[in-house]
């Protein structure tokens, strides 16, 4: 019964899933900024471009704003942001392109979750038109328009297929895997304990590689401190609903303070002034001049010179505020999600989907940490339990 559910063909996980926001991949830095930031929903935007092998055009690239904000935090572009954000989007794609897979709405569950498995982060499937009424189709034509130096790679529309979806699939009918749900992630061997971390009082700047590699692998960097206990993390989820303006905080911070920074109630003066000041101390007077951070929406006041480094931006009328480094599609506290080693596998599994997170940092009662739990981890216990059947 098992096997014949998972033979099911991805296009059931697709179902009312939005379209991709595209983008070629022969754009610049900055018009895949100006990309993000169009759109107080989407946080990625994905990269096409003409592959002669196949005479197509495919998606090759999923972007969103961690990307821009660690190719920032490179000391060059630190001292002229302006010219960085002219350099083409090369300077940034991954080298590594099995990242991104093409699955037709045939293909099974199976082999989704096999390439997951084989180091396929994002799973690119074509969904079937639908008769749109004419205000849809409106809104469609806008993003046709948006999107117009790629809108040639197919008559059809594109979805990305998650390991989130994967998961809340199989969560939808868990008791054909009986008894494995009720097992604890402790005795099913899915902790792992290599884990991205850096000490609390370690600068900012030191895990920029560290937040890179963890947004490919859709996790975490936790935030320790000298005796192993876990206190945060620098989520690339959070950072994903910032801008780039984070850049500057990441250059002059500690891990530490980083984490309060980008908490999404907004940063605190104090920190803000502490940004400004080492801006100054590091000689990087285009990057305070450039990178501002704007208002808060109380004050409503513009910017009153290129040096100051207030909170927020006021609202938008007609639509969700947004600030310079907090936007409206923040849908969960900043702080990190955690179980214990004993929890039980669909405890965890409804937990990460719960808070829209694709891992659970796994601790003890004393608050140490043990290691990291991802839906990778879940998905071969599944693979795994269905081959000894």
């Amino acid at each position: 019964m098992a096997v014949s559910f998972l033979a099911r063909d991805v296009s059931d996980l697709c179902l009312g899933k939005p379209p991709l926001r595209s983008l070629s991949a022969a754009a610049t830095v900055a018009d895949a900024l100006a990309a993000l930031k169009s759109s107080d929903h989407e946080t990625h935007v994905s990269l096409w471009s003409f592959c002669e092998n196949k005479n197509e055009v495919r998606c090759v690239g999923k972007l969103c704003m961690v990307d821009v904000i660690c190719y920032l935090c490179r000391e060059d572009n630190l001292l002229s942001p302006s010219k960085a954000l002219k350099e083409p989007l090369s300077s940034i794609l991954p080298k590594d392109q099995s990242l991104v897979v093409h699955l037709q709405p045939s293909s099974s569950l199976f082999e989704a979750i096999d390439l997951i498995l084989q180091g396929a982060q994002n799973l690119v499937v074509p969904i079937l038109p639908t008769k749109r009424s004419g205000v849809s189709r409106r809104k469609q034509q806008q993003h046709q328009k948006a999107s117009s130096t790629i809108n040639s790679h197919s008559s059809c529309e594109f979805c990305w297929l998650t390991q989130e979806d994967v998961i809340r699939f199989l969560l939808g009918s868990i008791g054909v895997f009986t008894p494995l749900p009720a097992l604890s992630i402790d005795s099913l061997g899915i902790i792992s304990s290599d884990v991205l971390a850096i000490d609390y009082y370690s600068p900012a700047s030191s895990a920029v590689g560290a937040i890179s590699k963890s947004l490919t692998q859709q996790t975490s960097v936790a935030i320790v401190d000298s005796d192993g206990t876990f206190i945060g993390e620098i989520s690339p989820f959070t950072l994903a609903c910032c801008d780039e303006t984070v850049a500057a905080a990441i250059a002059t911070l500690s891990a530490g303070d980083l984490m309060a920074y980008i908490d999404c109630g907004g940063p605190p003066e104090d920190l803000v002034r502490l940004v400004k000041a080492r801006l100054k101390e590091k000689n990087f007077e285009k990057m305070l001049q450039e990178f501002t951070i704007l208002s808060s929406c109380e004050s409503s006041q513009s910017t009153s010179s290129d040096e100051e480094l207030p909170t927020r931006t006021p609202a938008r009328s007609g639509r969700l505020a947004r600030s310079s480094s907090y936007s409206a599609r923040m849908v969960r506290k900043a702080e990190a999600i955690v179980c214990h080693p004993k929890s039980s596998l669909v405890a965890v599994m409804i937990q990460a989907i719960a808070h829209r997170v694709n891992y659970l940092w796994v601790i003890e009662d004393d608050c140490s940490l043990v290691g990291i739990v991802t839906f990778s981890n879940m998905l071969k216990v599944f693979r795994e339990h269905l081959e000894t059947i």
